[in-house]
């Protein structure tokens, strides 16, 4: 059954449970003859849902809200862009109280019948082996989960269970750009589709064309009337730059700027609901953007557009410090040191005592010990400026994440390279030998009191 009336779907549902409990199975049944009772006729798309917790990487996480549209939309746009259909089987390893797991993840099953395969918890060992078993044909990922599995596969060399799943496409986002060709040619992957969405957000596209590593597109010909524009900022701290008239710039193709996405109230698309703390929601608005009495939602995210309306991730704000006199991208260090010794790594800037800008410093997820720190320099020189090269390393036995894999920073921040409150090793890059030695209390307090010089 495809065509479900708005509010219709608190549906009679049978879910039977396998016995080691690790995946839910599900076939769920639309009953549209269901009556509407007298609260759910006076209900509208713009009525609230439910409530999604943001992941609190850099702050309390917010509630949330998602309306009634808002879940419809989700749902529908998968199952019209994956023309999905009644022999579809659609694989879940997100946790419910994701947005992708629940609004796409469930929607589909809620709204359309789709049957689901849920995991309780997401498993590099049987991801692939639960495609097969279920015959999954669909699948949901977040840009981690890609590249757990990319490592485990280089890691322990090709399986049957890589080559015969019955996956077509997969949907999700945060997919990096150099994992993208490795990844569908390792699993033979047709159809990748990345979009750019936030729970609370209205700036929202997906890469329609599976083109690498673009994570939207919106045709040129139509970027007049699509209410998402980027516009000039500052790259430290985010803020909009405006013109004299004290309105924002517009970037022009291949120009990374800051994503917003225009907010209309009376449409239920594009409206903003945001958090349901008032002064939350507010920090999230532009006013007076392109013309006087306009608002956008400020996504703070930096993109880039190319020449055909492709977009790419390029940095968030705040996660970009100046070292040096430059700017230095901690996405974009994250990557290159990722790539070269396939350790999870978060990059974040410190302060020194009277030294402008902050210093680089990286917290390696080392459990074994065996960090070769001169390779690893050697091979950072080749492809990073001098400036982008982190001063401080500091070895963890893990780096802190959310249950969906983003990192958080914050007590990394606040901590810095303090061996005093730190009782993790903490290396410091000297450049009289040039290489990473230990940061000892003796050196310590040399870069505190200034001897040290940068």
């Amino acid at each position: 059954m495809k065509h479900v009336k708005l509010l219709q779907y608190n549906i009679d549902v049978n879910i039977p449970m396998l016995k080691n409990a690790e995946c839910i199975v599900s076939k769920l049944e639309i009953m549209p003859t269901i009556p509407l009772t007298s609260e759910m006729n006076e209900s509208s798309g713009s009525d609230h849902f439910l409530y999604i917790y943001t992941s609190g990487t850099t702050g309390l996480p917010k509630a949330a809200i998602v309306t009634h549209m808002r879940f419809l939309l989700a749902s529908t746009t998968v199952d019209k862009l994956l023309n999905m259909n009644e022999n579809d089987v659609l694989y879940n390893p997100l946790p419910l109280h994701h947005t992708s797991g629940s609004c796409i993840g469930i929607g589909l099953g809620l709204v359309f019948g789709t049957s689901v395969v849920i995991r309780n918890k997401f498993s590099v060992s049987h991801f692939w082996t639960d495609c097969i078993k279920y015959k999954c044909t669909v699948a949901l990922y977040i840009g981690e989960i890609c590249r757990f599995l990319l490592n485990a596969a280089e890691k322990s060399g090709k399986n049957d269970s890589m080559s015969q799943h019955r996956i077509r496409a997969m949907i999700g986002n945060g997919l990096r750009s150099t994992l993208w060709k490795p990844f569908q040619q390792t699993f033979n992957i047709t159809n990748i589709y990345e979009f750019y969405a936030s729970t609370e957000g209205n700036a929202n596209m997906v890469n329609i064309t599976s083109k690498e590593g673009a994570l939207g597109f919106i045709p040129r010909f139509l970027s007049f009337v699509s209410p998402i524009k980027v516009i000039k900022c500052d790259k430290l701290t985010g803020e909009p730059l405006r013109d004299p008239n004290g309105y924002c710039i517009e970037c022009k193709p291949c120009e990374a700027g800051l994503l917003i996405g225009k907010i209309i109230q009376q449409n239920n698309i594009i409206t903003f609901k945001g958090y349901l703390d008032k002064e939350s929601t507010n920090k999230k608005l532009l006013h007076n953007v392109l013309k006087s009495g306009d608002v956008y939602f400020n996504t703070g995210d930096i993109l880039v557009m190319d020449d055909f309306g492709y977009y790419y991730f390029k940095d968030r704000t705040g996660d970009t410090f100046r070292w040096r006199g430059e700017n230095v991208s901690t996405t974009e260090v994250e990557n290159v040191i990722q790539k070269v010794i396939g350790l999870d790594v978060i990059i974040y800037g410190v302060s020194i005592p009277n030294v402008e800008g902050k210093a680089g410093m990286a917290a390696i997820a080392n459990v074994d010990g065996k960090l070769d720190f001169n390779n690893l320099l050697k091979d950072l020189k080749k492809i990073l400026p001098r400036y982008a090269i982190p001063i401080f390393i500091r070895i963890v036995s893990n780096v802190p994440i959310t249950v969906t894999f983003k990192l958080i920073k914050t007590n990394m921040q606040k901590e810095a390279f303090d061996i005093n409150h730190i009782e993790d090793k903490v290396y410091f890059l000297d450049d009289g030998s040039s290489t990473y030695v230990p940061l000892t209390p003796d050196l310590y307090s040399d870069i505190i009191s200034g001897k040290i010089r940068f």
